[in-house]
């Protein structure tokens, strides 16, 4: 590509928008290929206000943050969901994702990162003392917070989960997708839902499940979803901390 493609396809991606002066003139003098030169435009524009496109379109594309914006979960089972909680629990997300590329922090921070940003409204969600007021803030989490990166981030967990009930499934497939690149292939045809299983009305998610993989068609990709789905299981379809389902633990 010639210099003034490389400097639009770096600022639309970084700023979704078109490049500035100084890209236009560097492209003009032939000098944004150069490593030195690409790296350090590179820092000045993640530097920039501008970024805050890039966790916002880029972030709400790869962690399909976007989908919160039409979230309904139950209120009769989850009477604590409201739009200010699901809009805190999208900025949670979107300043964990800037800090990492403000700070040049190490990406498996969106694995295992041991802060995120809170306000009290979510920090009361979470269980997690100490935080006051509307405004967010960086907070750090001690292991019996059972939080840590982004997997366990509510937004994460609402948008991998439907609107009555969590799924393994969903998330397992949300991580494969998301995380680890290895989508699965899609259901094939004629395969019952969950809700059609034969394990019983009163029976787990992970009973359900394992009666669901009785059938050989399904058991292949329910191998490589279902325990991706199950490490996040004591997380309910919003995010908040659980050590019941359907009574039993």
């Amino acid at each position: 590509i010639n210099p003034y493609e490389l400097a639009s396809r770096l600022s639309y991606f970084l700023w979704s928008s078109m490049p500035d002066e100084q890209l236009f003139q560097l492209a003009e003098q032939g000098s944004l290929r150069k490593p030195e030169v690409l790296a350090a435009q590179v820092q000045r524009m993640l530097k920039s206000e501008k970024a805050s496109a890039l966790v916002e379109n880029f972030g709400g594309q790869w962690l399909e943050l976007r989908k919160l914006e039409s979230a309904k979960p139950d209120r009769q089972r989850f009477a604590e969901f409201d739009e200010y909680l699901g809009r805190s629990m999208r900025e949670e997300t979107e300043r964990f994702f800037a800090s990492i590329i403000r700070e040049d922090r190490s990406i498996l921070d969106f694995i295992d990162g041991n802060y995120t940003f809170l306000n009290e409204r979510l920090a009361k969600f979470y269980k997690i003392p100490g935080v006051t007021g509307p405004e967010f803030r960086k907070v750090t989490l001690a292991p019996e917070t059972h939080r840590g990166g982004i997997l366990t981030q509510a937004s994460i967990l609402t948008v991998s989960s439907y609107a009555t009930r969590t799924s393994p499934v969903l998330r397992g497939k949300w991580i494969l997708d998301n995380i680890l690149n290895a989508p699965p292939p899609p259901a094939p045809p004629g395969v019952p839902n969950l809700e059609d299983n034969k394990a019983g009305p009163s029976a787990t998610l992970r009973q359900q499940l394992e009666a669901h993989r009785t059938n050989p068609t399904c058991a292949a990709c329910h191998a490589r979803m279902d325990p991706l789905g199950f490490g996040l299981e004591n997380f309910n379809a919003i995010g908040g901390w659980r050590t019941l389902d359907a009574g039993q633990p």
